[in-house]
Order: structure tokens, then sequence, then C-alpha cells
């Protein structure tokens, strides 16, 4: 089943504060960020009926707009408000909600001080991410690299930053592949086009740490849950020779969850007890079997 352009669908979605009839919900064609990138977003999912880390989502976002240069006029709470009352009001209880803030069209130019800041939240469906997960997804090798952090604003999930991703996703898509692993610009180990990347070798979980890499909330999720379970992680540089030397691979995301990995453009993992494992405590923590990343009252 084909499922509905996004533009056009049933529901209501959350925009400056009112629902707003979802096939309404649009901009103006002279948008600021549209034209300059510099719309900021996060991807948060609910379980039951329950957004997963919302809060460390929206402190996230509205700090993805400070690197760029303007204040959101909602607090993280609010914005955590906003995002419960969307996930209501679209009757979904497991589902995707979107967050973005974004510059208007008051003004056109590279300049940007004058546009009015907006907000929007959205809420759909989404199943998994890549399909047959736990067969373990296949990985070719990006010939674009994530940037150097003096050369764009790296900490912040801004939309521009997101280019190479999708150049980088759908060459894999047309050459056979799920996904692409990207290097960055010192040809160290970096991420996937959405999503971060665990190696394994024993009880041992390796995985980047670069400068250059988003703080991703669902990266932080799975080293605590690894220590809390007695896995050693070690977050440090890895290198493209070191991925030969791993038994097994997983990638980490909001919409990824937890996926095994059973290739990189050549090199072969066998999907086993550890993947399954971080699997199952993810699936635990997110659906609220265990409490370790509610939020402190």
């Amino acid at each position: 089943m084909i499922e509905k352009a996004y533009h056009d669908r049933d529901g209501h979605i959350w925009m400056d504060g009112d629902f707003i009839e979802w096939r309404d919900t649009k901009v103006h064609l002279l948008t600021h960020s549209l034209h300059y990138g510099s719309a900021v977003f996060e991807g948060d999912r609910a379980y039951n009926g329950e957004i997963f880390r919302l809060n460390d989502h929206s402190k996230r976002l509205v700090n993805s707009a400070k690197i760029l240069g303007y204040e959101i006029p909602y607090t993280a709470e609010q914005i955590d408000e906003a995002c419960r009352k969307t996930l209501a009001n679209s009757g979904l209880k497991d589902a995707y909600v979107r967050p973005v803030a974004w510059r208007g069209s008051e003004m056109m130019g590279v300049a940007s001080k004058n546009n009015q800041i907006h907000l929007a939240v959205a809420c759909w469906h989404w199943g998994s991410y890549f399909a047959d997960k736990m067969k373990g997804i296949r990985l070719c090798i990006s010939e674009w690299k994530r940037p150097a952090p003096d050369t764009s604003p790296c900490k912040s999930k801004a939309a521009g930053l997101y280019m190479i991703c999708t150049l980088a996703k759908d060459k894999a898509a047309a050459t056979g592949w799920d996904d692409a692993l990207m290097f960055d610009y010192r040809g160290r180990v970096a991420e996937c086009t959405g999503a971060h990347i665990f190696f394994v070798r024993g009880d041992e979980l390796h995985t980047p740490t670069n400068d250059i890499l988003l703080d991703g909330i669902t990266h932080d999720s799975l080293i605590k849950l690894a220590e809390a379970n007695g896995f050693k992680v070690f977050k440090r540089d890895i290198l493209p020779s070191e991925m030969a030397h791993f038994d097994e691979c997983f990638v980490v995301g909001t919409a990824a969850e937890v996926t095994p990995v059973r290739e990189i453009d050549g090199i072969h993992y066998k999907p086993g007890k550890v993947c399954e494992a971080m699997v199952g405590h993810y699936d635990d923590a997110v659906n609220g079997r265990i409490d370790m990343f509610k939020p402190s009252s």
C-alpha cells in the first residue's frame, strides 16, 4: 500500500500555538529558511502514548536554533507540551513526532535578523526505518565527508546540514545498499546518514565521538544502557582500518532505533548476542519497562 503524500493527509498540525488543518499548514515561497537552510528540527518518537526523552529533544531543538543565531519563542517545556498535545490530537499511541522551527519571510537575502521565528509540530505513524532490520542492514561508504567544526554549525540539528546525507542516502539506495556510512573531514569513522554507529568486540562497545557529531539522544541512551548492563563502552576515534576487526556492528537513532549491520562495503558482521541484547534493552527503555531515562521532577 502506498502512503499518502505528506502534504495531503487528514488531521491537524500544531503551528505557532494553534492547531491548523493538516493540508492548510503552508509557508510562503520566500521563507528565509527554505532558501538558506536555517530550519532546525527534532525527531521524537512516542511509544504507548509517551514520547521518549521528550525534554532532552526539546532542549536540543532550542539549542540548535541558538547555534544558528536565533531564539525559538517557546521554552523547552512549552515545546514539550505542544508535542504532547499534537500526539494526543493525532489519536496515535506509537508515532513519530516532528517539531520544526524556521525563519519566516519578512526579509529575503543572506541577512536574517528581521525574520519572524515560527514553530510547528507534526505527528504521524512511522514503522520500522529499515525493513527486516534484525537481519542486518548493508552500508556502503559515502563519498561525502562530514565537514570540520569550523566550517559548519555541526552541533545544530539544522536542515541545511542534511543535504549531503540526502545525497549519500539516495546514492546508496540507487546502488543496492540500505544506507551509507560517512567518514569525517580527517578520515575517521563518523556516522550514517541519520544514525550513529557502534562496533562490538567481545563485551566491548566502541563508538565514535568525533568533534563533528551531533549529540545524539539515542546514542546517549545506548551508552547508558550498555554500561548499566555490564558492557564496557569506549567513546573514541575509530579509523576505517579498524572496522574489519570487530565482531558485530549496529546503528542507532530515533528513527532507526537499534538496527544491526551485516555488511560495510565488503566487511561482514554477524548480528549476534550483543546486538540482540541492545535491541532488547532499548525496547525496554522506550516502552517504560525501565525508568532510567525519565526526567527528574
